[in-house]
């Protein structure tokens, strides 16, 4: 998919899906791709996906990294979704997509049908994106199950959460304005 973009250029969708490779195929023209999805690919590794410097919406099915650290240097990306990260217990990297609106995290559905989650240290770094305004975080929980970081993200409206206490989850939306709403899609969706 093309389209009229910045200064006239088209924007370029890359669309991959369950492409067996296993290696990250060449994109012609990275500058110009401004979304992709990533679709239960077989690919050993997605840093390929950093030389895409003017990306803004990413959606990965399947990330196969164990590091978000790559993800951090695609600064312009202001949707990023990510379903199934098995191997990631660190989003810190993420802390410096600081034009960030949109963030889904979740794990397969049946993973969240069994109550099975992602563990990450912290969800501290989510407060250091001053632009969130969306989040889900669907069975990628911290140790303690705490949604206080989150009281820190000024921009908040929207928060959709699972495997996380009952009671945490109400006083979360109680004590803050969020509202209890799935996240809006990409565009190019």
């Amino acid at each position: 998919m093309a389209t009229m973009g910045k200064h006239d250029m088209p924007d370029v969708h890359l669309d991959l899906m369950r492409d067996p490779a296993r290696t990250f195929p060449s994109v012609a023209d990275p500058e110009l791709v401004r979304s992709a999805r990533i679709w239960h690919c077989k690919y050993k590794s997605l840093v390929p996906l950093s030389a895409l410097p003017n990306l803004e919406e990413l959606v990965i099915a399947t990330f196969p990294d164990e590091s978000f650290e790559f993800l951090g240097k695609l600064s312009e990306l202001r949707f990023l979704q990510i379903l199934h990260m098995p191997k990631i217990c660190d989003i810190s990297p993420l802390s410096r997509l600081q034009r960030l609106t949109t963030l889904s995290l979740s794990t397969l559905p049946s993973w969240d049908a069994s109550r099975k989650t992602t563990t990450v240290q912290s969800l501290d770094p989510l407060a250091h994106l001053p632009l969130l305004t969306h989040l889900e975080l669907l069975g990628v929980c911290p140790p303690d199950k705490s949604l206080v970081s989150l009281e820190k993200c000024k921009h908040l409206q929207t928060a959709r959460v699972s495997q996380y206490p009952r009671d945490e989850t109400t006083r979360f939306f109680s004590a803050t304005e969020v509202i209890n709403e799935f996240n809006p899609r990409p565009f190019f969706f």
